[in-house]
């Protein structure tokens, strides 16, 4: 996997410019035809995982943009826990991605759009670790739009 690191650019914060970068994974999946949800994983600057939604083409609904994120920055660090990681994702984790980021003990949670719907944080704040900080709303109406503009193309086919 090719490290890709954040330059210090004075427009934008770190939270955006890798936000940024998990829309461009969420418009891979969009490409695709799967829900367009975008994850990466960063530890010191340093982008180690990246993903995706995969659920239609694996027919697998635990391949989720987070899920395949955290498994690729997992097998990158060599061991299972992602202390001093942060998780990007174009769209607030579900119980399962959120459960998941506790088990990787991920640091930190920075996503863009929320999701009143399935959320983890309509049903349960608590299912992160305790010692993870959670910010959203990093560049949510690019992320919400994305998913808007998916379903608005769906709902015309059907």
């Amino acid at each position: 996997m090719r490290y890709i690191s954040f330059e210090d650019e004075a427009s934008i914060s770190p939270d955006e410019y890798f936000m940024g970068e998990a829309l461009k994974e969420a418009r891979y999946a969009f490409e695709e035809d799967e829900i367009p949800i975008g994850a990466i994983v960063v530890y010191n600057g340093r982008i180690i995982g990246r993903g995706h939604n995969l659920t239609e083409r694996l027919n697998d609904v635990s391949a989720h943009a987070e899920m395949q994120a955290l498994t690729a920055a997992a097998n990158l660090m060599g061991g299972k826990y992602l202390q001093g990681c942060t998780l990007y994702v174009t769209m607030e984790p579900c119980v399962m991605c959120a459960g998941a980021s506790y088990w990787f003990q991920v640091s930190k949670i920075v996503f863009g759009a929320y999701d009143n719907k399935l959320g983890f944080g309509r049903i349960n704040q608590k299912i992160t670790h305790p010692k993870t900080v959670i910010t959203g709303g990093i560049r949510e109406a690019e992320c919400s739009q994305l998913v808007k503009d998916f379903f608005k193309g769906k709902r015309k086919k059907g």
